[in-house]
């Protein structure tokens, strides 16, 4: 079995999505409208990605800004499209204004998904109680990982939880790979993988001119090569 370290990039488009490739990153989760934190792409615009790069593709699910559902039957049609378009590897993750996870809406969507794999995404580092919706969330079919800083506030304040969380892997709640994302810096990486953490996900990190400008295949190399390292 292969040691290497999972990188997850954001692709906004085509040109992204084949500069991350090149970089060397594992798998790309797919949005749009950044400026909203990322929302789902079109069908167009999944289409065309899945026709320019052969890694895993894993599609947001989310409407509006925040991790709030929303409309949760648009929703729905849109993953129904998506999934007609060929999508087969997904990233959801909702909160009821308390905080506690909005199973009704996830339901609803992972039905519409059929055993396709998910992440939940960083609604995790916003939830009331992060033990009890892992616990929550556990049997929920395809579910295989969190995306998550381990804090609201980023990786600099989430190390202690991220490494605690890593070394309860395998007990109920904690079966699925920790994706660590979220203010994440290459000198986070020496601490992170010592607490055995192996799957990363970078944003901005990929894109050194900003959101404005492409991902750049450079910037994504060196983070292959720290994590091959």
């Amino acid at each position: 079995m292969s040691n290497r370290a999972v990188l997850e990039v954001i692709a906004l488009d085509e040109e992204d999505a084949v500069a991350a490739q090149t970089g060397g990153a594992d798998r790309l989760e797919l949005v749009s409208d950044m400026a909203a934190d990322g929302l789902t792409p079109s069908r167009i615009g999944f289409a065309t990605i899945r026709a320019a790069v052969d890694i895993p593709l894993r599609v947001m699910l989310r409407l509006t800004d925040g991790f709030a559902a929303g409309d949760v039957d648009a929703l729905v049609g849109r993953a129904l499209e998506l999934r007609e378009a060929g999508a087969d590897e997904f990233v959801l993750g909702f909160l009821t204004p308390d905080g506690e996870p909005d199973l009704v809406a996830v339901e609803r969507l992972i039905a519409a998904l059929e055993g396709a794999r998910w992440t939940f995404h960083r609604a995790i580092d916003r939830a009331a109680d992060r033990d009890g919706l892992r616990k929550r969330l556990a049997d929920l079919p395809g579910l295989d990982t969190y995306l998550t800083a381990g804090a609201a506030t980023g990786v600099d304040d989430g190390l202690t939880t991220l490494a605690a969380e890593a070394a309860r892997s395998g007990e109920p709640g904690y079966e699925a790979q920790i994706l660590v994302g979220g203010g994440l810096r290459l000198d986070h990486l020496p601490d992170l993988r010592a607490a055995g953490l192996d799957a990363f996900h970078i944003g901005g990190a990929a894109r050194p001119q900003g959101w404005t400008a492409p991902v750049s295949a450079d910037a994504v190399r060196v983070w292959r090569e720290a994590l091959d390292a």
